[in-house]
């Protein structure tokens, strides 16, 4: 982004926003500004080459630059003196050479710097992206997946945005700067004085300007982040809050962010605004200072009328890459605020390596032993719960809402830790397994399942990317989506998701677990998988559900209770305990919590 002047300021009696106390912890971490540059200095030895030509080119073109008001002077002296001069040619010769390899270096240059930036920025979201994968699920959701949507998107276009275009407009002028003083001084000495005198001010302002601007850049992200949290949350949970009538309370909570955000904005206007003032009173002092100086030295003969007409060219021309170089302090500090939290995901502590594995089998057993497990310490989710699944068995999880179903479904998958107690699979407990063999034994399917925008087929192969459309097709038909999807206008490659054809929740659901049947792991845990359809899908749903798990050992929260009355077994869950633990009949027989939960499940299907 080129240097643009400043949006309009508010009012001088507007306050700047402190950054928000409540928000400046909030979400995934900020990586400091000390660690931030390490992080850009490691990625960008990885490429020193180009680095090293950048800079060459760079330094070449501002050569050529400086070449040209040396050689204007040079002009200066011949039409004084009043007689023709054989090198008056040569001296416009030079300038022309000089003007074409500044406009050619400075291009190569500036790709060259653009180049650097494009591979550093692909390397971070690389990492970016491997460790937010990396990190416990529950970690991300603790942060709050606005945070780490805002991260992957805004951030990253912010840093995008500098590395494209600011760090490009920074890099030449801030070597021409630093070589037109040495140009300056090379005239004479004093003149290389005159033309510091605005260094104080310009100084003096950039300080201040990062001194104010930079808390407030990093507040405004952390706010844009919260923002996109609000936003998340109420357009996720869309049906819940219109259920409840809580559209005007998350509006208000949304608009609240917003206008967080936007203060801030207009903040920051405000600050970079009487920055730009201070820099023209600068430019106005300095060009002063040369001048006067100039014009004793050329009258007791220190130095020519040319070399006086380049000093002023020097000072004069250094308006706009001072001008480029501090305006674009305003993108580079966004920027790094961005790049900050960025490198704040990539700082995040890697998962400990875990070296146990267990041998592969068409299903395996699960148990836990003595489980507890608590979200936060005044909140016990699960007190002592003991479970065993064998291996092929196929159990049922019922109880009321908020029993700790889905609690122990995350436990088994590995998405939370038990804090007390063993969760075994194969034997092995799961803190000590292999993650990438975890995954692979273990496949969680919830009721909120995802279609990726994108043809049918890739969202198929994210299960088993070597499958061909023969286990594609089988896979389908084993779920019972085999016939729609036949009827797509595409078939397999229809395009599906955002932008393209839209599932009903019975197909993206039976979508998922045909994704299931081609991850083909040892043991299925379905979370009410089949709660999204509706009574005409129910049937279709559970039947899909059935033949996905067939042959492998499942657990399954059953949202429907026609499901737990076909399973193996029936573990009844209530306030974090099994209170319960039987066949379907033998439960029933029992007269307990399951048979009154199954005599108002009838009732309902009744009506």
């Amino acid at each position: 982004m080129t240097a643009t002047a400043p949006r309009p300021t508010p009012p001088a009696s507007t306050p700047d926003p402190a950054p928000d106390p409540t928000l400046a912890g909030a979400g995934l971490p900020i990586a400091t500004g000390a660690v931030t540059a390490r992080d850009l200095w490691h990625r960008t030895r990885h490429h020193r080459g180009l680095a090293t030509g950048t800079v060459l080119i760079l330094v070449l073109a501002t050569l050529a630059a400086l070449a040209i008001p040396l050689l204007l002077g040079a002009v200066v002296d011949v039409v004084a003196r009043n007689r023709p001069s054989d090198q008056l040619p040569w001296i416009i010769a030079g300038l022309v050479a000089a003007t074409l390899a500044q406009g050619v270096l400075y291009g190569l240059g500036a790709w060259g710097v653009g180049r650097l930036g494009e591979l550093v920025m692909a390397d971070l979201r690389e990492s970016v992206v491997e460790r937010a994968l990396a990190v416990p699920v529950a970690d991300v959701e603790q942060a709050g997946t606005g945070d780490l949507v805002a991260r992957a998107c805004s951030d990253v276009d912010a840093v995008s945005e500098a590395m494209r275009d600011a760090i490009p407009e920074t890099v030449g002028p801030a070597l021409l700067i630093a070589l037109t003083i040495v140009g300056l001084a090379t005239l004479d000495w004093r003149l290389a004085l005159a033309g510091l005198a605005a260094a104080p001010i310009q100084i003096f302002a950039a300080r201040w300007y990062l001194r104010r601007s930079r808390p407030i850049y990093r507040a405004e992200r952390v706010a844009e982040g919260a923002r996109s949290q609000r936003l998340h949350a109420s357009v996720t949970g869309a049906r819940t809050v219109r259920a409840l009538r809580l559209g005007g309370t998350h509006g208000e909570a949304i608009v609240g962010s917003s206008r967080r955000a936007v203060d801030l904005a207009i903040s920051a206007s405000s600050v970079r605004a009487r920055f730009f003032s201070m820099l023209n009173a600068a430019e106005l002092l300095g060009l002063s200072v040369v001048l006067l100086v100039s014009f004793p030295l050329v009258r007791d003969g220190s130095i020519t009328v040319g070399a006086a007409t380049a000093a002023a060219l020097y000072f004069y021309r250094l308006f706009d890459p001072i001008g480029a170089l501090l305006s674009e302090l305003d993108t580079v500090q966004s920027a790094g605020a961005a790049l900050a939290r960025l490198v704040g995901v990539t700082t995040l502590p890697a998962p400990a390596e875990r070296a146990r594995t267990v041998e592969h089998a068409p299903s395996l057993g699960v148990r836990l032993a003595g489980v507890s497990f608590a979200y936060d310490p005044a909140r016990v989710v699960l007190h002592d719960v003991d479970l065993v699944v064998r291996a092929g068995e196929r159990v049922a999880l019922v109880g009321p809402s908020g029993a700790g179903k889905t609690t122990v479904a995350k436990l088994v998958a590995g998405i939370h830790e038990a804090g007390r107690g063993r969760v075994e699979v194969g034997g092995v407990d799961v803190r000590e397994l292999d993650r990438a063999q975890l995954a692979r034994l273990v496949t969680l399917v919830t009721q909120e399942v995802h279609v990726f925008a994108g043809p049918l087929r890739a969202d198929l192969h994210l299960a088993r990317p070597d499958a061909d459309d023969p286990q594609l097709r089988a896979a389908l038909e084993r779920v019972g989506a085999r016939g729609w999807v036949d009827l797509l206008p595409d078939g397999l490659d229809t395009v599906v998701g955002d932008g393209g054809h839209r599932l009903s929740p019975t197909e993206a659901q039976q979508l998922a677990l045909a994704r299931l049947v081609l991850a083909d792991p040892a043991i299925a845990v379905l979370d009410e998988a089949t709660a999204e359809a509706g009574s005409a899908g129910a049937t279709v749903l559970e039947a899909a559900a059935t033949e996905a798990v067939a042959g492998r050992t499942a657990i399954v929260i059953a949202h429907r209770l026609t499901q737990a009355a076909t399973a193996d077994r029936v573990v009844v869950l209530e306030r974090g305990r099994v209170v319960e633990d039987g066949t379907h009949d033998e439960l029933l027989a029992g007269g307990g919590v399951y048979a009154e939960l199954w005599a108002a499940w009838s009732a309902d299907r009744a009506h």
